[in-house]
């Protein structure tokens, strides 16, 4: 499979990273150094290294298969320096490297940008940084002992002909010894160069003979190499510029064994020349020397090596270690297993430690230090890559990688693309530093290494492709070090995800790399970074999404919605490189583009840390970008002209909120919810609609001279205090200009107002005017911070306009909505307050009149005055405070009312005459709260001059605290005596903390009259305590006004159920039976018209809530021309308590306890509409509701049904001498028809047998003699006594069981057989829950 992937590879091997080319040291002679010098030449490995790469090199690989090299690349250096840089610490060589590259960066990066403004296109394909940067790492040519690219692979020893005895000057070349450490590979070709100029002792001849000599002595590996070196020198030739190389340390500084400090420069630039003054034969003779050297010397003994090395590994690796291990359990072994052959070296040879073993700052660094030079394994794993052998040294680097020893960081480069090949990147940076692990400089190099060999040595399309995701491996190596290679590969990468249009990733990169090198102090790369974040992060992704999401999110598509702390990230640190920098003007700028991005911010990202506790981080944050903004436009304003535009600055949030400002006369309300007098409003608009075209002046109007207010509501977003200054309002008046606005109109600014960190807060501004008019308010002026003028709109956004087809399809708003407000002489103003505005505390149920004082603070006359407040409010007016009607002790009233639930309407203030200017009056309002909370009494007083005028209104509030009183429950059984039909139990239980008295009970009900049946104590109900009071009621004469209430909801819920149009008709009238008890002589009077009207006030709020509850799809307007406000069947109880110590009283009522028997008034109509034909409607949810509101008329209380008759059985204790015989015990069965309109037949039977018989085992079974069946009829409301006789045989207790009554409900007026409709048909028996039963003792007598 290695195979199949490599083979176009092996074809022609792809050009490698220079870093991983053979390594070719030099060992110059005397007199050639100086020949060079005099010939204005650089030393000789310089010159060869101008030659490298070369072109087209063809390898062999173990299979003999040709493998062609465009280019075959070459290192030369001198020796002698490479030797003595083996002798400095890795650790501080690495460190002198970073800081080394971060020079040249710092030094070169104002010219790459400076070219990058005057070109923009110039370093599209590449940036100058990262080449730097790639030439930085992949000059290192010194031997590692982390691996062996860097260790010579020749070394080159030259002289010249000029010396006075060139052959002793090549012996003593040849004889001089390697002054390497242990840990370098000594394997190495070496080779003889001489170098024959034309102006040598020697002549051609003579150089020939000494060529011949040295090849003899020392082998073929020699050239000869003859240059002309003219003199003067010729016109330099360029030649491709040097690889950057770091200068060798001091000699003091390895010798002393102190670490190298680090300097402010670091370490000079080596000045590298890119020029040869060299002749076209001398440039020949070079290039054929440097081919001949590789091609006829290095390439054939490299290949050399290859095969003998192939052939131990292969020997090695040829038969499986099971079969060893299988012959060592079978004949057993004493000797070691075979180690890894060795290459030959003079220094002992052993293999590398596992690479996993990584610098750890907590150990010395000499306990990771390689003593050995690497292994003849890893030697053939980089001769096979270099070779371009890549099958083979993809095999021997697997093995070296599952050795744990290395191979990882070069399979990249030979692998076809695929997901392993990103696990063996990702393996090779986790072996040079383990995750969350700090990285040493030498791991910052080696992490710098892989990556710019990867960068380079695999394509572009497949580095960036998605199995490798190159761009990802840039990041990994960079890790956590905050210098500047690493920076570097962050911008690289951001500059990678560029291309592949990952632009969010790449501004995130980019940020990245720019914080780091704002630590490093490189300032023009930072600023350009920072720059390039900010480009791509602000230019937003196309949003694939239907126009009608951002419709129904209520958004533009155009709005901004993103990474908001990416972007806070970006511009602040930017804001303050143009500080630093001198542009002072746009560092201001991202200042104030920078608090949109602040805790202010909607975004979840912004969210992040006030969920994980970062409440103080938020704050901080917000403090410093403040402070950093009045720090920059403070130097901007002391050093600009006055002159200097600030326009194009603005302020990127808003503190003021247009929908909470507006403007407030004198007589306003500043409290109470705004919606609330909308409400308010429109019930007044409606109430009078029917009654006249006169309008209402909502807005109301200023009154010349007189001042009115602008409330601001102000909101601080931020985590941190804000400073305003100067704020003032923009007037504009209509056909007014300028001058006339600033000498009539007079607005009092606010100096200075400081909003602490997320305060809301409320501002009012003064203005007066002196002319009419009519103004507009626009805007608000401050000064921010007391520095930046800013200007802020007051206007909303107009409605949605849906009106026209075109409206609909695109999204069209109304015109803004702007503070206006009209200046007029004061002709009508009603000034309404109360006599106590304090803070009232109620209890529920209370009724407490307040004193309104009113007064005509107008020119023009008040004659008609209306008071609107809320359908919950229940209250009364009256011209003065009156006393409770009291009638006599032990009467009785009848209440006549229209039993209309009709809605609720404003109420009119009694005035005894017309209010002209400056007059009073006061007002009598007795209300009573609707619910238990804390809430404001909202009341909107209309008033006007007089009849066809417009009307104005003014706004009064008040705050009240409703606590729990009262809580009533009742509960009702049929009385087993004949004196009344229903016993009723009224609990009273007291939730309030105070004791209280109940003063007096009242029942009301149209048809039934209750007698109290134990007296009312007048002993307080303490708190948390209950009482109960009995009640017998029995039903009145009249029952006319049940048939005629039943008939009209019949009517109309049938209307409703056939969906035709309610005709509005009013319900019967009725009168209403108020039955009083009192703990007193005296009861309060339900004449009295404050009680009857809050009394029937709370009865349609309750009644009105409870069909709205129980008729959902019944129109709410439609429910006063269906129903009634009383069921005839109903009894109320009105229940009167006081608090004699805090001067207290009110009343709760108890609604909705029915008594007597129905009979489906509304079967007729619920039939007539199921045997209807249906019609069909395409829409299912029209046809659910309909049939869920059949349903819900089918179970309201107009269509309840049940049995009317109930049986009583009077139970009992008979005595009889049972020696004298049996007895026939009396047993009595009253029979009751509860129902006050239908008469009922009855069939009673006694002896029948029923399944509770079995039940009752340990009572005893009855025996009925005499007449068993017996029938009769019951009229309304009236009752019976069935006797029948029980046969007793002996003493015992016997059930009163055996026994079924058959009832037929008649038609109401049915009396005899000929007129005798049935209704209902009813079977019943003994009850399942009590049995009652019958003792008989044996007394003798």
């Amino acid at each position: 499979m290695v195979g199949v992937e490599l083979q176009d590879k092996m074809k022609m091997g792809p050009a490698l990273p220079s870093s991983l080319s053979p390594h070719v040291c030099l060992v110059p002679s005397t007199d050639l150094v100086h020949l060079l010098r005099n010939a204005s030449l650089p030393p000789l490995h310089d010159i060869l290294q101008s030659f490298s790469p070369l072109p087209q090199v063809t390898t062999r690989t173990t299979s003999l298969t040709t493998v062609s090299h465009p280019s075959f690349a070459l290192r030369f250096s001198d020796l002698a320096d490479t030797e003595r840089a083996c002798l400095e610490d890795d650790e501080k060589r690495a460190a002198r490297t970073i800081d080394w590259i971060g020079d040249r960066i710092t030094k070169q990066c104002a010219h790459w940008l400076k070219e990058l403004d005057d070109n923009p296109d110039r370093y599209s394909p590449r940036t100058p940084w990262w080449d730097e940067l790639t030439r930085c790492a992949e000059g290192d040519h010194l031997p590692s002992k982390y691996d062996g690219w860097n260790h010579p692979l020749s070394i080159i020893l030259a002289v010249s002909t000029t010396a006075p005895n060139p052959l002793q000057a090549i012996t003593a070349l040849h004889a001089r010894a390697l002054e390497f450490p242990s840990w370098v590979d000594t394997t190495h070709l070496v080779y003889t160069l001489i170098v024959h100029p034309r102006e040598s002792p020697l002549s051609d001849e003579e150089a020939g003979a000494l060529f011949n000599a040295v090849k003899k002595q020392y082998g073929l590996h020699a050239f000869m190499l003859s240059l002309s070196l003219p003199s003067p020198p010729p016109p330099p030739v360029p030649v491709p510029a040097l690889p950057p190389r770091l200068s060798p340390p001091s000699s003091e500084t390895w010798q002393n064994g102190s670490p190298t400090p680090r300097p402010q420069s670091t370490t000079s630039l080596v000045v590298s020349p890119n020029f040869l003054k060299l002749s076209e034969p001398d440039i020949q003779q070079m290039a054929r020397f440097t081919r001949e050297f590789v091609v006829m010397s290095l390439v054939p003994w490299m290949e050399k090596c290859v095969l003998e090395w192939n052939e131990a590994y292969s020997s090695s690796r040829r038969l499986p270690s099971r079969f060893f291990s299988s012959t060592r359990k079978l004949f057993g072994s004493s000797a070691p297993p075979p180690q890894t052959p060795t290459h030959t070296s003079s220094s002992s040879v052993a293999s590398l430690p596992s690479r996993s073993q990584t610098y750890h700052p907590s150990q010395p660094a000499s306990a990771n230090v390689l003593t050995a030079p690497p292994s003849q394994l890893r030697r053939l794993a980089e001769f096979a890559t270099i070779l371009g052998d890549y099958k083979l040294a993809t095999a021997v680097w697997e093995s070296l990688r599952k050795e744990n020893k290395g191979g990882s960081d070069i399979l990249p480069l030979l692998l076809s693309p695929s997901a392993a090949v990103a696990a063996h990147a990702s393996h090779a940076l986790s072996v040079v530093y383990p995750l969350g692990s700090d990285m040493s400089p030498q791991a910052q190099m080696q992490a710098l290494k892989c990556a710019v060999r990867w960068e380079a040595g695999i394509s572009t399309n497949d580095f960036l492709a998605d199995p490798l995701e190159g761009e990802r491996w840039l990041v990994w190596a960079a890790g956590n070090a905050e210098e500047p290679p690493a920076a570097l590969l962050l911008a690289h990468a951001a500059f990678l995800s560029t291309q592949k249009n990952a632009k969010r990733r790449a501004a995130l990169w980019y940020l990245f790399a720019a914080n780091r090198l704002e630590k490093c102090g490189i300032k023009p790369l930072t600023m350009f970074f920072l720059r390039k974040a900010h480009e791509l992060f602000s230019n937003q992704p196309k949003k694939l999404l239907s126009p009608s999401f951002w419709d129904s999110e209520g958004q533009p598509s155009s709005e901004l919605i993103g990474f908001d702390a990416v972007l806070s990230g970006i511009e602040h640190p930017l804001g303050r490189l143009l500080y630093t920098t001198g542009d002072i003007k746009g560092a201001v700028k991202f200042f104030l583009g920078q608090l949109r991005w602040s805790s202010a911010s909607s975004s979840p990202l912004a969210k992040i840390d006030r969920v994980n506790g970062g409440e103080s981080k938020e704050a901080n944050s917000d403090k410093v970008l403040l402070e950093d903004f009045r720090v920059a436009f403070s130097h901007l304003k002391s050093t600009s002209s006055q002159d200097v535009d600030f326009h194009d600055l603005k302020l990127s949030i808003t503190f003021v909120s247009p929908a909470s400002s507006r403007a407030r006369l004198p007589r306003d309300s500043t409290s109470g919810d705004q919606a609330e007098w909308e409400r308010r409003e429109e019930i007044w608009s409606t109430f009078w609609k029917t009654r006249g075209k006169e309008t209402l002046e909502k807005s109301g109007r200023a009154a010349v001279g007189e001042p009115f207010w602008v409330d601001i509501a102000l909101q601080n977003p931020l985590d941190t205090e804000v400073t305003f200054t100067d704020l003032t309002l923009v007037v504009e008046a209509r056909d007014q200009d300028t001058p006339w606005i600033n000498k009539y109109v007079t607005v009092e600014p606010v100096e200075e107002v400081v909003l602490h960190a997320k305060e809301n807060r409320t501002l009012s501004i003064a203005v007066k005017v002196s002319q009419p008019a009519s103004l507009t308010i626009p805007s608000i002026t401050y000064d921010f911070l007391g520095l930046f003028p800013t200007r802020e709109s007051l206007a909303r956004r107009g409605r949605r306009l849906q009106d026209t087809p075109q409206q609909r399809q695109n999204v069209t708003y109304a015109p803004d909505i702007l503070i206006k407000i009209d200046v007029e002489e004061a002709s009508q103003e009603l000034a309404v307050a109360f006599e106590n505005n304090e803070l009232l505390a109620l209890n529920e149920g209370e009724h407490k009149p307040m004193k309104l004082w009113m007064t005509n603070a107008g020119g023009k006359p008040i004659d008609e005055i209306w008071l609107v407040g809320g359908p919950e409010d229940r209250m009364w007016l009256e011209p003065s405070e009156s006393e409770s009607l009291l009638v006599a002790a032990g009467s009785s009233e009848t209440l006549h009312i229209d039993n209309k639930l009709s809605a609720w309407t404003p109420y009119v203030v009694p005035t005894s005459k017309e209010l002209h200017s400056g007059d009073s009056t006061i007002v009598t309002l007795t209300w009573r709260p609707g619910s238990v909370a804390f809430q404001q009494l909202c009341l909107l007083f209309v008033y006007r001059e007089a009849g066809g005028r417009a009307f104005h209104c003014t706004r009064v509030t008040r705050a009240y605290h409703v606590t729990p009183s009262l809580e009533l429950s009742a509960s009702f059984s049929p009385n087993p005596s004949t004196d009344s039909a229903f016993l009723v139990n009224l609990e009273v239980s007291n939730l309030s903390s105070s004791s209280m008295r109940v003063k007096q009970v009242t029942a009301i009900s149209p048809t039934w009259e209750c007698h109290h049946l134990t007296p009312l104590s007048s002993t307080p109900l303490e708190p948390a305590q209950l009482t109960t009071m009995s009640s017998s009621a029995s039903p009145l004469d009249s029952m006319a006004c049940i048939e005629a209430t039943t008939a009209f909801v019949s009517k109309t819920l049938g209307g409703v159920l056939h969906g035709g149009k309610i005709e509005p008709e009013d319900p019967p009238p009725l009168d209403l039976t108020c039955r009083h008890t009192s703990a007193y002589d005296s009861y309060i009077s339900m004449h009295d018209p404050a009680v009857s009207y809050l009394f029937l006030s709370e009865k349609r709020r309750i009644v009105a809530n409870s069909i709205a509850r129980s008729h959902p799809h019944i129109p709410v307007i439609t429910h006063p021309q269906i129903f009634p406000l009383f069921n005839p069947l109903s009894v109320d109880f009105l229940v009167f308590w006081e608090i004699p110590s805090e001067q207290r009283r009110g009343f709760i009522l108890l609604s909705g306890l029915n008594l007597s028997a129905s009979h489906a008034a509304l079967q007729e109509a619920i039939e007539n509409v199921e045997s209807a034909k249906v019609k069909r409607s395409m829409y299912a949810e029209t046809q659910r509701e309909k049939m869920e509101m059949l349903q819900s008329i089918r179970d309201s209380e107009w269509n309840a049904e049940m049995n009317p008759l109930v049986v009583t059985i009077q139970e009992g204790v008979l005595e009889h001498d049972f020696s004298r015989g049996l007895c026939l015990a009396p047993v009595k069965f009253i029979l009751r028809n509860h129902s006050l309109t239908h008469p009922s037949r009855y069939v009673i039977r006694f002896g029948v047998k029923g399944e509770e018989e079995s039940e009752q085992s340990d009572l005893l079974q009855p025996h009925y003699v005499g007449r068993l069946t017996i029938r009769g009829i019951l009229p309304p409301s009236q009752s019976t006594t069935v006797e029948t006789r029980l046969r007793v045989a002996r003493p015992g207790t016997y059930a009163l069981s055996g026994w079924q009554v058959e009832t037929v409900v008649g038609e109401a007026g049915s009396s005899h057989d000929h007129s005798w409709r049935t209704r209902h048909h009813y079977v019943q028996g003994p009850p399942s829950d009590h049995h009652p039963c019958m003792i008989v003792k044996d007394v003798p007598r």
